[in-house]
């Protein structure tokens, strides 16, 4: 009898384009669970490891791709006692550190990092909130701590993990403030923060007018680079915090220093590179559920359908930035 096989695409080097193969389809062992992927969520961090340059996010080739994932459990092995065969669950379960990505269809996941689908949601829209939720929460609620009333400012609002931490310090009860371009206003004030135009208004400018030159409570950088020194500017003196998913440069610190002020940095794949702080993950994303079901929590999506046919479409939008909102990829049936 011959063993039953899926559908996948794997990166055969860095650089290459995607192979379309069968490979054996996985099997659920202890602590696992076997999902029917319908969904893959595509980031651009999934565009960096296919091409060799995030040497943060080691992922041996040839490798299945995707890290983000929504579909239907297909069967629990021991010990994954929250889930059932039919359950709706989504989750950031591989395409690093050497685990099966969500480019296939199906994937046996440690279980921890799964949690059930928010009924709001479609599964496009589930497939793409893992990372960028993940990501925005553990800086604005494990790292920074929001509290109702302060005054969070999201570098990036309009972007990936920038809408998605808008919501989040919104349904925190904190007066949200993003910075983007003028054409991206709309899009910021839609999610219900103040819209800085970053070209337009220096640090300086922004801190006097929404702060009174205080200083914010809370800043989010998802940009990286010269946004994160102006996050120290902008932090408010005694007190502020500043939190980067981005922070991988090298920085003055005197202007955090001078301002009593403290630095986290945020890396979201920590607990799928050493197995430590998964359960967390899960967590976190019955959070997202629990938003996303109050009408708290909305993503934005790209209106572009793409299939494992045209996967390698949407890795190109994201590396040409024509990209607007998050992309999914849809994975047929058998």
């Amino acid at each position: 009898m011959s063993h039953p096989t899926m559908q996948a695409l794997i990166v055969e080097s860095a650089g290459a384009p995607f192979t379309a193969v069968q490979l054996p389809r996985p099997v659920a062992g202890p602590g696992q669970v076997l999902v029917r992927i319908l969904a893959s969520g595509v980031n651009p961090l999934d565009t960096k490891i296919r091409a060799g340059q995030a040497a943060h996010a080691r992922h041996p080739l040839p490798a299945v791709l995707g890290l983000d994932l929504a579909g239907v459990v297909q069967a629990v092995g021991a010990g994954a006692t929250a889930f059932a065969p039919g359950d709706e669950v989504y989750g950031m379960t591989g395409g690093v550190g050497g685990l099966q990505g969500s480019l296939a269809q199906y994937a046996a996941v440690d279980a921890d990092l799964l949690t059930r689908k928010p009924a709001a949601l479609s599964m496009r829209e589930a497939a793409a909130l893992p990372l960028v939720f993940i990501t925005a929460w553990e800086g604005l609620v494990d790292r920074a701590r929001v509290q109702p009333g302060q005054k969070v400012l999201v570098h990036g609002g309009a972007g990936g993990v920038g809408h998605i931490a808008v919501q989040i310090a919104r349904a925190l009860g904190a007066q949200v403030y993003a910075t983007g371009s003028a054409a991206q206003k709309a899009i910021i004030e839609g999610y219900g923060a103040t819209a800085i135009d970053h070209a337009a208004t220096s640090v300086a400018q922004y801190v006097d007018q929404y702060t009174a030159g205080e200083g914010f409570d809370v800043v989010y950088d998802t940009v990286g680079g010269t946004v994160l020194d102006s996050s120290f500017l902008a932090a408010r003196t005694y007190g502020g915090h500043v939190v980067s998913c981005l922070g991988w440069g090298t920085h003055a610190l005197a202007p955090l220093s001078f301002r009593a002020a403290t630095y986290s940095g945020v890396f979201t794949l920590m607990p799928m590179l050493t197995g430590k702080g998964r359960a967390h993950h899960g967590e976190i994303l019955r959070e997202a559920a629990r938003l996303a079901d109050a009408g708290k929590l909305a993503v934005r999506l790209d209106a572009r359908h793409f299939t494992l046919d045209t996967a390698i479409d949407a890795h190109r939008a994201i590396e040409t930035g024509t990209a607007k909102g998050k992309l999914v990829v849809e994975i047929a049936g058998d």
